[in-house]
């Protein structure tokens, strides 16, 4: 009966190309969309970082996977959306908390605030942040790339997997991150150790935050909450930020 069950899952699997071969294709892809999405602004970005993710939706579906494999199934949305408000209502509330306490308020000053208007702050909350880094991050990480590692090697190699390169996605935009916010300064300096180790604390930090994202995407079997979640951390920190200037 095992036996039986294994073939239906590698008939459902079977497509024009192999599950592995599917994960290098997509790994390879993510690679070229971070150096362009890092040079890329305004609407240009927007398009690649559609184009990006329906592409990555495309090997999936090359590999023989599914909607459901990428946490996308209709039948599991509406779960996934109650999630995914509840997460971004806790986030709020801890941001909320932060942002008034003496001791954390510092936190969230960031020089790259400076001379954001209000629109520009509507624009990166509403589009650049939800279409320009949740979209593509969330189908790339957990929903392509975490659906097809656990096909093939199941929920710990999944979680790992897409963790790891989550964490080394973040290298880039990390690299001037020592001297943007004043809090990390001060500890790091304006050296280049100090913007090594700022780095090296955003990939440890970012990959921590992907095994999070990569259970929640487990335990609802959405790709909402995780979205929901990421959203809510990177929206109300702008939300924060910007009104903590």
């Amino acid at each position: 009966m095992r036996s039986r069950w294994r073939d239906r899952v590698r008939s459902r699997w079977r497509g024009p190309i192999g599950t592995w071969p599917a994960v290098g294709l997509t790994v390879a892809v993510l690679v070229a969309a971070n150096l362009l999405l890092h040079h890329w602004t305004g609407p240009l970005r927007l398009v690649a970082a559609v184009a990006v993710s329906a592409l990555l939706l495309g090997v999936l579906r090359w590999a023989g996977g599914t909607l459901a494999d990428a946490g996308l199934a209709p039948g599991t949305l509406a779960r996934g959306a109650r999630w995914a408000l509840v997460l971004i209502g806790l986030v709020g509330l801890v941001y909320a908390a932060g942002a008034l306490l003496p001791d954390t308020r510092p936190l969230f000053e960031d020089r790259r605030y400076d001379g954001m208007t209000g629109g520009e702050l509507v624009g990166r909350v509403l589009v650049v942040v939800p279409v320009g880094t949740v979209l593509v991050e969330e189908i790339a990480f957990r929903g392509v790339l975490y659906g097809l590692v656990r096909r093939a090697r199941g929920t710990v190699w999944a979680t790992t997997v897409s963790s790891l390169l989550f964490g080394l996605w973040h290298v880039l935009p990390s690299l001037h991150l020592a001297t943007a916010k004043p809090a990390l300064t001060t500890v790091l300096g304006d050296s280049a150790l100090g913007a090594v180790l700022a780095v090296t604390g955003a990939v440890l930090f970012t990959a921590a935050a992907g095994v999070l994202f990569c259970e929640l995407r487990r335990r609802s079997g959405s790709l909402l909450p995780p979205m929901g979640l990421h959203w809510a951390v990177n929206a109300l920190g702008y939300i924060a930020g910007f009104l903590l200037r």
